[in-house]
């Protein structure tokens, strides 16, 4: 793991500005930030709010083998930051960030998508969905 990199489980609200700033680099022409955020609607409900869960332990080294991946694919990455919330969020909270910075910004906006990509396919984190009628559990895929 480089310096500046971040790989996390977290119960606390998230932030856009901390994770663009523990990516910083001066080298970095570009910091890409994701940050997925909880829907008022699934399929045509209405959500009321979302549940996740975690293997903290293991979740965090997926994530930890997402960075390491992007590093290989992008050599020019400076930094990677990927943090995922559990526990429940509200609409309109953040889920997860993702921030990569990188000397040019095509990588760094090609390294933020595969990692949000890889990280709902691999990590090992679920989410309830609560509606007015009822409430799901769901693996991340396709989420």
């Amino acid at each position: 793991m480089e310096t500046g990199d971040l790989y996390r489980i977290v119960e606390e609200p998230l932030s856009p500005d901390a994770v663009a700033g523990s990516v910083g680099n001066p080298a970095a022409g570009g910091i890409v930030i994701f940050s997925g955020v909880v829907r008022n609607e699934k399929d045509g409900r209405p959500v009321k709010y979302l549940e996740y869960e975690a293997h903290a332990p293991m979740a965090e080294a997926k994530l930890r083998e997402i960075g390491a991946e992007v590093r290989r694919r992008w050599p020019s990455v400076k930094a990677v930051a990927i943090l995922h919330r559990i526990g429940r969020l509200e609409i309109g909270e953040s889920s997860v960030l993702i921030a990569v910075s990188a000397a040019h910004r095509r990588e760094a906006f090609e390294a933020c998508h595969y990692a949000i990509d890889t990280l709902k396919q691999t990590v090992p984190v679920w989410k309830k969905e609560h509606f007015e009628d009822g409430e799901v559990w769901v693996g991340l895929q396709g989420g």
